[in-house]
């Protein structure tokens, strides 16, 4: 089985480099799921159902989110409905949204757990504590157990990684836009990368405007953050391969494409 994670999405940019290159490369790798961090699709912050239902249109089988979640209030009533997307397990068992999904591919039963952070980040419950009793439930559901840790430190997620490392199947880091390079399979067997990085608009700090950016950078005032929506695309995400008998994870691999500049159609800004 072939699993394709896809970085943090940014804005209407990232979604139109995901509809341009998504469908040759799951013919390349010969994809059976792919998987989405979609908190920033909505221009930066969040998601619509719309725009839920654009990119599912578009190839993209599952999603999860993370710490910009809640930004849109449209998310907070309808998430319910939305039966593909993982929130972070971590929130207040109160909040709407799945803490974990169960998807069938290939005849396999794949369980997608979403979690935060807590290093530099919002205060959150304890995600050690969440994986536990979330490994607890889905082992019993699924074969295939796939975890994105939305994390700022790469020390909290690396921990994370030896934590579940022989008890889930992939655990990837989201958050930081920035990819990183030490992509591997843990001792017990687990498929290990720190941050998939983004897919927005390659001259820009994480998807952003830079010029607004520097200018927050620079002054310390406040500013207004805009997704980047010109220039070359950048394409991050990486490909698992997982062994259909054992349910264990074979390789890891990084895929980075950048595409030439291109104008966006209005009518998906």
């Amino acid at each position: 089985m072939n699993i394709l994670f896809i970085g943090d999405i940014v804005g209407s940019y990232g979604r139109a480099i995901v509809k341009q290159l998504l469908p040759d490369l799951k013919k390349e790798y010969g994809i059976d799921l792919t998987i989405a961090n979609g908190e920033n699709t909505a221009h930066g912050y969040s998601m619509t159902e719309k725009i839920y239902n654009e990119l599912l249109d578009c190839g993209i089988d599952l999603f999860t989110m993370g710490n910009h979640i809640w930004e849109k209030k449209e998310i907070v009533s309808k998430i319910n409905q939305l039966d593909r997307m993982v929130r972070p397990a971590n929130y207040p068992a109160s909040n709407p949204g799945k803490e974990y999904l169960v998807a069938e591919v290939k005849g396999l039963k794949v369980g997608v757990i979403n979690l935060l952070g807590r290093v530099f980040m919002q205060c959150m419950d304890c995600p050690f504590q969440a994986v536990d009793r979330l490994l607890a439930k889905v082992k019993n559901e699924a074969k295939v157990i796939f975890i994105d840790f939305h994390a700022e430190a790469t020390s909290e997620k690396v921990a994370m990684g030896f934590y579940v490392d022989g008890r889930a199947t992939a655990l990837v880091g989201t958050h930081t836009h920035v990819m990183t390079a030490d992509e591997r399979l843990l001792s017990n067997g687990t498929a290990y990368i720190s941050d998939v990085g983004m897919v927005g608009a390659q001259e820009s700090v994480i998807g952003m405007k830079k010029e607004q950016i520097l200018k927050r950078f620079i002054t310390q005032l406040p500013e207004k953050f805009e997704p980047a929506d010109q220039g070359a695309g950048l394409f991050n995400a990486v490909l698992i391969k997982i062994d259909e008998k054992s349910g264990q994870a074979i390789s890891i691999e990084r895929i980075q494409r950048v595409t030439t500049p291109f104008e966006l159609d209005p009518a998906h800004i």
